[in-house]
């Protein structure tokens, strides 16, 4: 289980599933007090050093990426790749070869999320981070059922900290995105015929310029749904071509012949109207296209640097 399974179980987003943040509090450190003698007899009795000492460097973390300057750690990206090849192969998928490039994409689009999330007032304090640590820890039955979650899954404390706030931050703006998608649509009601060749197909246009009636027809190919396609808005089908052609007919208009890799099709608009309901799987395909283009603008306006070679 990843750490995007496990926030599914917190997180609610059509699509989720992580701030790398640099939220990183001190802890205030405790002065000593001492009386006016004993401060006089310890500046006696201690010798005095006879060179400045020379403070501590600290080691450079190292980074996989750095996201408007951000940086990506190698350690948290490295546990990705292992829950990764991880879930690969329990699903029987071979996607070895795309492994880092898929995981750091998402690591890179988790942290643009996450930087919007902060951009638009959104905080993961340590109230709502413990508070999601405790849900986690009840859903999974306890303190140190996590901890040996975490252990397994490669984590240390303080990369598991940085994961959640970026995961929460990240999972905040998708949702924040996702809602601009409207509750209607301009969308259209097609019936298709659709065939394997050309040249039956080509046929079947004819029989239509004929005066063969389209529902008729259609139905003889496809006595199911007699090829009723529904309502859709554009974004939503998969070849944008039977969408342009879909969106270009007037009602009770056919289109001419129209390749695909599956087949040869012929469309005929029913109805058509500007403000239609969507249905929950088409809007949630909306909602996912709305979140990638807001990525692909985001990354246009990024300084992304990748260190990986």
């Amino acid at each position: 289980m990843s750490l995007r399974q496990l926030l599914g179980i917190i997180i609610s987003i059509c699509l989720l599933p992580i701030l790398l943040s640099t939220c990183n509090s001190s802890s205030p450190v405790p002065t000593a007090t001492a009386s006016e003698n004993e401060i006089t007899d310890t500046a006696v009795s201690t010798p005095e050093p006879t060179s400045s000492p020379i403070p501590p460097t600290a080691t450079p973390v190292p980074l996989v990426a750095i996201v408007n300057g951000e940086g990506i750690r190698l350690d948290d990206y490295q546990v990705e790749v292992a829950q990764f090849q991880a879930t690969s192969t329990i699903t029987g998928t071979n996607l070895a070869t795309e492994t880092n490039t898929v995981v750091l994409n998402e690591l890179v689009d988790q942290t643009l999320l996450a930087q919007a999330a902060t951009e638009n007032g959104y905080k993961v304090d340590d109230a709502l981070l413990q508070s999601r640590i405790s849900t986690l820890e009840n859903q999974l039955g306890g303190t140190q059922t996590l901890k040996d979650w975490q252990t397994k899954q490669g984590y240390t404390l303080d990369t598991f900290t940085l994961a959640m706030k970026r995961s929460i931050g990240a999972a905040w703006m998708r949702d924040h995105i996702t809602a601009t998608v409207p509750e209607t649509a301009d969308q259209v009601h097609v019936l298709q015929i659709l065939l394997p060749t050309k040249a039956e197909a080509d046929q079947v246009l004819s029989s239509l310029q004929s005066g063969k009636d389209f529902l008729q027809v259609a139905s003889t190919f496809d006595p199911m749904t007699h090829g009723d396609l529904g309502w859709f808005p554009r974004g939503y089908l998969n070849d944008p071509g039977i969408e342009d052609a879909a969106f270009s007919l007037q009602p009770g208009q056919y289109s001419p012949v129209i390749q695909t890799d599956v087949g040869f099709h012929i469309l005929y608009l029913l109805e058509r109207d500007p403000e239609h309901p969507l249905q929950p799987d088409a809007r949630r395909v909306l909602q996912v296209k709305s979140v990638q283009d807001w990525l692909s603008e985001r990354r246009k306006q990024s300084d992304i640097q990748i260190l990986l070679p």
